[in-house]
């Protein structure tokens, strides 16, 4: 009965005992401090890579190459020299399912049909915005990657230096097109991060020189 009365009043172990019970909780609230750290710096390296591929799309060839030299004057009917305007060309969006280039109008009218007059041509200028962009962000699959050309108003009908219009060209990561693995829930869910996209204004728009993708 003492032995009993002697082991029920032994503190010794308590401290361990506490400690295992803690140390779960303990674990997880440090992995989820590294996870949120990991998060952010994903989520930064996507901006920056769209910033890139942005960069870069401005000033290589369009992917919807028949665009570049398509006239709104003499096939679209505009008068030479006025602008092109939003229900003559709309926008144009070009995806990729990682083997080919595919573009579709963004509203009623955008120009030629098709968009796309040289596909092999278009697959290697969608590859190398691709390309620029895995500079930052190495594992970006180009099926995860959309590119937008919107009429910003810019340019004329009959342009005989160059395209009639003169977009904005946006690079977009879709958002579910970088997952996100937590180690605090032990690699068990996996998490569409937030779709990101930066934009400029069409430059000379010709040329595939990868020595114009900005240096990381």
């Amino acid at each position: 009965m003492r032995q009993l009365s002697s082991l029920a009043g032994d503190k010794r172990g308590a401290t361990a005992a506490e400690f295992a019970m803690v140390l779960p909780l303990l674990l997880i609230f440090l992995l989820g401090i590294i996870d949120a750290g990991r998060w952010m710096w994903t989520l930064n390296r996507a901006e920056k890579a769209t910033q890139f591929g942005a960069r870069y799309a401005v000033v290589t060839d369009m992917v919807p190459n028949a665009l570049a030299n398509y006239s709104f004057a003499a096939q679209g009917g505009i008068p030479q020299g006025q602008p092109v305007g939003m229900a003559d060309f709309g926008g144009v969006r070009c995806i990729s399912s990682g083997t080919a280039a595919t573009c579709t109008c963004q509203g009623s009218k955008c120009g030629p049909s098709p968009l796309i007059s040289n596909q092999a041509n278009a697959n290697v200028a969608f590859g190398l915005i691709v390309k620029c962009m895995r500079r930052i962000l190495g594992e970006l699959p180009s099926s995860a990657v959309q590119i937008d050309y919107i009429n910003s108003g810019l340019g004329f009908s009959g342009d005989p230096n160059g395209p009639d219009v003169a977009p904005l060209v946006r690079v977009s990561i879709t958002e579910d097109g970088i997952p996100f693995t937590p180690i605090a829930l032990f690699n068990q869910f996996t998490f569409p991060m937030p779709s990101v996209a930066a934009e400029l204004t069409m430059e000379d728009g010709q040329g595939s020189d990868f020595a114009k993708c900005p240096s990381s």
